[in-house]
């Protein structure tokens, strides 16, 4: 409680036994000290490094917790992609392997727990939803930090996170042959984009490639959710995507694509 610590002497030490006293006390005020410093040291979270990995039981949670605050002090939302793990930074992006079907989820840490022996991470109920453990309520996992991914945003927009809110509908509508899109994500790894598309309930989702628009831009799999929509159409779509993906932005297509 307090970082001083103060010793009252009620009676004087005799000087038989002044030496012993002394030496007690430097002993107890070491020990104490020393044991201060590791109480600060352990509550100290330090950056995770990327590509670290851990192997355990993962389970998730929804319902009551939906709309409540966690530790970080964001809203939970049970149809994002998050988790929570007992010393990960917030804010750290975690890979998740079902090791049982080999699907994969990538989620960002926002809140503390599980608090059940044997447990490692606790996923959204979408999150588990999308490797396919919701109906089991436990799988074993493998976490892989990893850098946090950022979606495809149309050209010379800012990089936005793939569980940011969705973004508004484009003020401009754009001329040209094509009309408006939903993008659910847009990911590096061809593979993490196959299994969003394979995770949303929407027949006509499909991955699109896309180069960037400068020389050595790297490619880019996006994930796209409707055909020529206008941009009112869009725009309503993508408030349903942003449930199931945990993102969507609104995006013009050419009609090539």
């Amino acid at each position: 409680m307090s970082s001083r610590i103060v010793l009252v002497l009620r009676r004087p030490i005799f000087a038989g036994r002044a030496r012993i006293s002394v030496r007690c006390i430097a002993g107890a005020l070491a020990l104490m000290i020393v044991a201060t410093g590791c109480v600060r040291h352990s509550t100290a979270r330090l950056p995770a490094r990327i590509g670290s990995t851990e192997t355990g039981i993962a389970s998730w949670y929804g319902v009551p917790y939906h709309g409540r605050p966690t530790a970080s002090g964001e809203i939970f939302d049970m149809e994002r992609l998050t988790a929570a793990h007992r010393a990960l930074p917030f804010e750290t992006w975690v890979e998740i392997t079902n090791l049982s079907n080999g699907k994969q989820v990538d989620v960002r840490i926002t809140d503390r727990g599980p608090f059940v022996r044997g447990r490692i991470i606790d996923l959204s109920m979408g999150a588990a939803r999308q490797i396919d453990m919701v109906r089991a309520g436990t799988a074993r996992v493998r976490l892989k930090v990893i850098k946090a991914p950022l979606t495809a945003a149309p050209v010379n927009a800012p990089a936005v996170t793939v569980n940011a809110p969705p973004v508004k509908a484009l003020a401009n509508p754009q001329n040209g042959t094509g009309g408006y899109a939903v993008q659910a994500g847009a990911f590096s790894d061809p593979s993490h984009a196959e299994a969003l598309r394979q995770a949303l309930p929407y027949s006509d989702a499909r991955v699109v490639e896309r180069h960037g628009e400068r020389e050595g831009d790297r490619l880019l799999w996006r994930v796209l959710v409707g055909h020529a929509l206008t941009v009112q159409a869009a725009t309503a779509l993508a408030a349903e995507v942003e449930k199931a993906a945990g993102a969507a932005l609104v995006v013009w297509v050419d009609s090539k694509e």
